[in-house]
């Protein structure tokens, strides 16, 4: 028998810091028609014509400042998680690492696993919450790839695991030796995503943003919204620490162009802790399993300077779950848990 196939996918990162990289990285990540869902034609020209121009030379600075020897963060620690958890299976698995966008791409990942003949293929997407954007890019780049092999294999997606037990837990841990409960609020900031796109998740179209606290619970009509599956990662680790209600908010960050995102968002509730008093806060950024742009620099550096200029003085960072021995546990029961 052949061996089982496991693809693991993270987001990606320009190949270096240079601003030719970075605007190639951006140029495949916002013309994927799941990240800006409007039509070709405009699409181009806002990417092409508009962002990409413009933003790159700034996106290339705070790439370069994320920037190690090791490379990309994101990377090293996608790279890092992998190796290890290729320790832990053995030689039952073939494991290939890919980003959805730039280097190793899906394709080369796919290639390699054909090539070894492997009888199965499961698609991990290194996302807790699922989200169009993201995870449904990556299931739709993979069946895009494979639906020109003559022979396809078996092959399974792994749509979430935002209330896996054992992320809830890693994330907690992470968190502790903070002290949570010495800080004046915490926050749950995840990446955000355009209204418009939680609408269009929204089968049933009587729930998104129609009904009160639509995201608070997890139900049938929003069990596989984005931002509901925030709320409930958020719930659970606030519950594993002890945190009360009170003590902290969930918020979304990253927002791109004039349209309306989820909310709150990140930068105002800062704000408006430091305008009433607060003085530190302690943020979980639970959408990243590896720390990335949005998290070292966006919450680590422009956050905290916003929090200051308000009258604030520190934000702590949790850092992400990266090549923690717990998110390896939980990486391999990921991949030897049949799905359903």
């Amino acid at each position: 028998m052949g061996k089982k196939g496991v693809l693991l996918v993270n987001l990606g990162t320009p190949d270096s810091p240079s601003t030719a990289d970075v605007r190639k990285y951006l140029a495949e990540f916002l013309m994927d028609g799941r990240v800006i869902d409007v039509p070709y034609a405009l699409r181009a020209l806002l990417v092409r014509g508009i962002i990409v121009p413009f933003r790159g030379p700034k996106s290339a600075k705070t790439y370069r400042a994320i920037w190690s020897d090791k490379g990309s963060p994101l990377m090293h620690y996608s790279v890092r998680s992998a190796e290890l958890l290729k320790e832990r299976l053995g030689d039952e698995y073939h494991l290939e690492l890919a980003m959805r966008y730039q280097s190793p791409s899906i394709k080369s990942a796919l290639d390699k696993l054909k090539a070894a003949k492997v009888d199965s293929i499961k698609v991990i997407p290194l996302f807790p919450q699922y989200a169009s954007a993201t995870t449904g890019s990556i299931h739709d780049k993979v069946m895009e790839i494979v639906r020109t092999w003559q022979t396809i294999p078996s092959i399974s997606f792994l749509n979430s695991f935002y209330d896996d037990a054992g992320v809830v837990k890693n994330f907690a841990e992470n968190g502790k030796k903070y002290q949570p409960e010495s800080f004046d609020h915490i926050l749950f900031s995840f990446h955000g995503l355009p209204q418009r796109h939680l609408r269009k998740g929204d089968d049933s179209k009587q729930h998104c943003l129609k009904v009160d606290k639509c995201c608070e619970t997890i139900t049938e009509n929003n069990k596989f919204c984005y931002s509901a599956q925030c709320y409930r990662t958020a719930q659970l680790i606030a519950a594993e620490l002890g945190i009360p209600k009170d003590k902290y908010t969930i918020t979304f960050q990253s927002r791109l162009g004039r349209d309306p995102w989820a909310q709150p968002y990140t930068s105002e509730v800062i704000e408006h802790l430091a305008e009433h008093g607060a003085k530190n806060i302690l943020v979980f950024c639970p959408a990243f399993v590896a720390d990335c742009l949005e998290t070292i620099f966006e919450i680590a550096e422009e956050y905290q300077e916003e929090f200051v200029e308000a009258g604030g003085e520190k934000i702590q960072l949790v850092e992400s779950l990266n090549d923690h021995p717990m998110w390896i546990d939980t990486l391999e029961r990921l991949v030897k848990t049949p799905q359903n």
